[in-house]
């Protein structure tokens, strides 16, 4: 057997060597005759699966360490007859810290204000969680669980743009169906903000008109912009990049956990596929130690609020990969590949936590200690 996998895919060398044939290579760069004579290919997202890359190709299974799944064209893979799976929620929780972060970092008060989360899967329900943390209120829209489910939990987005002072973003990529996604902030999605809002992206770059975005930035109408995600990544707009408070790399889900479980999805199903018993509950190892030290001594907070911007910021600070890739927008791929170990909050202990402050640690996973 042979397997292909894109070379940045972390904890996985050595995995799969003592039952196939693996070669390692850049994910940009892998092209047919690379694949011709695989059985398996296992990808991020810079690899587009498609019957132009696998169409003359033996791959039968192909496996993304990623929750998004738009760079894999389904029905093409189909017709060549090959089955494929992503990783649905596994860097979910790091999103969740990512979002924490860049509200600690805010340095504005948030109780009582209205975080709407536009998009409530794997990503958007913990967003939620987050944002109750901070003491906001939250509001909810997505349109196929409200058909799924009933619309009593979820409001319209117009409603939602209305009301909400963080608007974040947390949907598929959609070009077509009943809900298509691409391009759903334009002119119009920001027009219908409330003036002095913040707007948050952390799902896709192409769910956002990039021209309507600088508009509502140089108009006054946004008070500050977060993106993660950024249309035609890595060739970023530097307009663009100036026009946001915060900026990063597509590294919202990159923690070493979230990463980890990407690893794990892919490695179970490819080796559930090609018969490999052996790695059927196959995990990563001890993952490493955090950066920063583990224990956070939040002694002499005055307020709750105070207590947990810093374990927050503590365990990750969105502004220092803000000023890396404003830095140099050209690196953005090598940001990305040599990306720093960064520990989800769960590998955190806080000490000496002003007591109204420890349930709102708690939902953000941090680990109490007295």
């Amino acid at each position: 057997m042979k397997i292909v996998i894109d070379d940045r895919i972390p904890f996985i060398r050595g995995v799969f060597e003592p039952f196939a044939s693996v070669v390692y290579l850049p994910g940009k760069s892998i092209a047919p005759a690379d694949v011709a004579d695989a059985d398996a290919l296992i990808v991020r997202t810079r690899t587009r699966c498609d019957k132009a890359l696998l169409g003359n190709s033996k791959v039968r299974f192909v496996a993304t360490a990623t929750i998004g799944f738009d760079h894999i064209n389904a029905d093409e893979l189909t017709q060549c007859g090959i089955q494929w799976s992503n990783a649905p929620g596994c860097n979910a929780v790091s999103v969740k810290n990512y979002i924490a972060s860049a509200l600690a970092a805010m340095d504005i008060p948030l109780s009582g204000k209205t975080m709407g989360i536009v998009g409530v899967g794997h990503v958007g329900s913990k967003v939620a969680v987050v944002a109750g943390a901070f003491g906001m209120n939250v509001l909810l829209n997505d349109p196929p669980r409200a058909d799924r489910e009933g619309r009593e939990k979820f409001v319209e987005l117009d409603e939602l743009l209305a009301k909400s002072d963080i608007v974040t973003l947390h949907v598929p990529l959609e070009s077509g169906g009943k809900y298509p996604t691409v391009n759903m902030a334009d002119e119009a999605f920001f027009r219908k903000m409330r003036s002095g809002a913040w707007f948050f992206n952390s799902c896709r770059g192409e769910a956002v008109q990039e021209n309507a975005l600088i508009a509502a930035v140089d108009s006054g109408k946004l008070a500050g912009v977060l993106m993660d995600v950024w249309p035609g990544e890595p060739d970023m707009s530097r307009k663009l990049l100036d026009s946001v408070t915060f900026g990063t790399p597509h590294i919202a889900g990159y923690s070493a956990d979230g990463k980890a479980n990407g690893t794990t999805a892919s490695v179970r199903y490819i080796a559930g596929k090609l018969g490999i018993e052996e790695l059927a509950d196959w995990r990563p190892g001890g993952l490493p130690e955090p950066v920063y030290p583990a224990v956070i001594d939040l002694a002499g907070c005055d307020s709750a609020s105070e207590a947990v911007k810093k374990a927050v910021l503590h365990a990750y600070d969105i502004r220092r990969d803000t000023t890396a890739l404003a830095g140099d927008p050209a690196q953005f791929e090598k940001l990305r590949g040599t990306y720093w170990v960064r520990r989800e909050f769960s590998a955190y202990t806080v000490i000496n936590a002003p007591e109204d402050a420890v349930e709102s640690l708690k939902k953000l996973d941090f680990k109490v200690g007295i």
